[in-house]
């Protein structure tokens, strides 16, 4: 498919709510594709709609590189725990901070093809569904660090979310 461009801190879009997903267009599974390839290119554990300027409830997180969640309309429906930890953003490239979020997330979301089911991680994998879907609603890690942001060295195959 493509890789779009992803938008950065400072970016209105990025402050914006997201509107539901009514129905699977070739548009959708088009922007899903892209989305994919979008997070693997910029070698990130997720990607939400509107940090490639659209604003619709989409998110793709990946967290091994091969075991991809599609979730459209995503909800958090119990979370339990917590777990403080760097954090970093494919929108604020070259810094992290550190971020309490919960240990264990269980979501709601729909599949690719309108399917409803749930999602349920820990550790990376509930960092990154809490991370990707504040930014549904206009939310920056930023918001929720605490102390400083830091300057990030990236290593070859470093992930960010």
């Amino acid at each position: 498919m493509a890789i779009r461009n992803i938008r950065e801190i400072g970016d209105p879009i990025l402050e914006k709510n997201c509107k539901e997903v009514k129905e699977i267009t070739p548009r959708i599974r088009e922007l899903v594709e892209d989305m994919l390839d979008t997070m693997y290119e910029a070698n990130g554990v997720g990607l939400a709609a509107p940090q490639v300027g659209i604003l619709k409830r989409i998110v793709v997180i990946d967290v091994t590189g091969e075991d991809p969640y599609i979730l459209i309309n995503p909800k958090i429906i119990e979370t339990d725990g917590e777990q403080t930890g760097p954090e970093g953003c494919l929108s604020i490239p070259g810094k992290s901070g550190i971020v309490t979020r919960p240990a264990h997330v269980k979501a709601q979301a729909y599949d690719i093809n309108m399917k409803l089911y749930e999602i349920e991680g820990d550790e990376l994998l509930a960092r990154a569904i809490c991370h990707e879907l504040d930014h549904l609603d206009g939310h920056l890690y930023v918001e929720k660090v605490e102390g400083e942001l830091h300057d990030v060295v990236q290593q070859e195959g470093e992930e960010e979310e």
